[in-house]
């Protein structure tokens, strides 16, 4: 019964018992906790920071990609302008260059109407001086017979009218 008067059964040895096991726990507890715990806090820490520094860098890389997306499309709309500038002046001056090409070919087309119209009144003034030439020897084949014939002034007046009225009066006169 002597166990019994003991509150809870504790005696001197369970006492140191649970002494050295608190001890035990404590030094356990300390040990752990600079060689096990504070390293992954540590390492924990370095993480969120590294983390951390990783979501800053991608917000800058963001910003930065969005302020290059303005300037492309800046760029892009440059180019657009770009483009229909180069066209509009690809228009003109294949517009310059087509009315250039009319001019010369009206300018070409005035040239040889020109020639056309020197060679046709050259052709006319040879075509007179044939006539005359004719005229003159028709006349001289005339005057061979007046003179070989003796006709009288009337006659021959009457022959050199014929000979006018054959020929044309205007043929005579230019």
């Amino acid at each position: 019964m002597e166990e019994m008067t003991r509150l809870f059964n504790l005696d001197i040895q369970l006492l140191h018992d649970t002494l050295l096991m608190a001890l035990a726990v404590f030094f356990l507890f300390f040990f752990m906790s600079k060689f096990l715990f504070n390293p992954v806090r540590k390492m924990l820490q370095e993480r969120q920071a590294k983390i951390a520094g990783d979501i800053k860098t991608a917000e800058d890389d963001k910003e930065a990609a969005m302020a290059l997306k303005v300037q492309y499309e800046a760029k892009l709309k440059d180019i657009d302008k770009e483009a229909e500038q180069i066209l509009s002046e690809a228009r003109k001056k294949a517009q310059q260059n087509a009315a250039k090409i009319e001019a010369d070919a009206k300018e070409e087309a005035a040239r040889i109407i020109r020639n056309a119209n020197q060679e046709a009144e050259l052709s006319k003034k040879r075509a007179m001086d044939e006539v005359k030439q004719e005229m003159i020897t028709v006349a001289s084949m005339m005057a061979a017979k007046v003179v070989a014939a003796n006709i009288d002034v009337a006659v021959q007046e009457q022959l050199v009218d014929e000979t006018l009225k054959e020929m044309g009066e205007s043929t005579w006169q230019s």
